[in-house]
């Protein structure tokens, strides 16, 4: 077994342990491996370890890696979107975590409809409020959320947020936390073309605690790859 699968390996052993303590299992939770600066050799090495699901965080990289890999799997779009460049990846990406703004989502709208498809997004909320962080703001996410209501070719299927780095796991919890009880805030609202179904939440250093406090998705790459040169 390589280095890279045992390290996948691993991390879904810890998935597992952490839904069995929030009282679900792992098949509960989705880990999309981030691929971030990784090459198709090394993603090729996770996918034989049982990798379902890339995560990248930039376009150009979606675009050098589509249709290169071992085997065609979803990728998701998890860093920040410029509306520029939606065209290049919408029919490329099976979710985009990173919904910020109406100029992007009309932007996703246009361009799906160009297509014929209907293009599942997550809203990236900031939940922690911090100025370098982008996101919509807690507060602002119910209006968001009727304006996205209105657009055909656009399906909500829930929320992703960041914490803050180094913070601790009282911080962690208040975070992630937060965001799963917005989730429900919006769930009640009953918009046909918004579900809450997915909270993606957690990355290397913290995705056991977000696991616990309810994620549906976390975001490993240094965890599975090894820190980034």
């Amino acid at each position: 077994m390589t280095k890279i699968a045992e390290s996948f390996k691993a991390i879904e052993q810890r998935i597992s342990s952490a839904a069995k303590r929030s009282g679900r299992t792992a098949e509960d939770i989705r880990l999309v491996t981030v691929t971030k600066t990784v090459d198709c050799g090394r993603i090729n090495e996770a996918i034989a370890a049982g990798a379902k699901t890339l995560g990248e965080n930039r376009v150009q990289e979606v675009l050098e890696k589509y249709g290169n890999l071992s085997q065609d799997i979803p990728f998701h779009l998890i860093g920040h979107l410029q509306t520029n460049k939606v065209k290049y990846i919408i029919d490329k990406v099976e979710l985009i975590h990173s919904l910020d703004s109406m100029e992007l989502a009309k932007e996703i709208e246009k361009r799906a409809a160009t297509i014929g498809k209907v293009q599942q997004v997550l809203i990236q909320v900031n939940v922690s409020g911090e100025e370098s962080k982008f996101g919509i703001a807690p507060e602002q996410c119910l209006e968001f959320c009727t304006f996205l209501n209105t657009l055909e070719h656009l399906r909500v299927k829930g929320l992703m947020t960041m914490a803050p780095l180094g913070a601790d796991e009282k911080q962690l919890r208040a975070v992630f936390s937060g965001l799963r009880g917005l989730s429900r805030e919006i769930a009640k609202q009953n918009l046909p073309r918004i579900e809450m179904t997915e909270l993606s939440m957690g990355m290397s250093g913290d995705f056991e605690i977000a696991v616990e406090e309810g994620a549906t998705m976390v975001r490993v790459g240094t965890g599975i790859f090894g820190k980034r040169i």
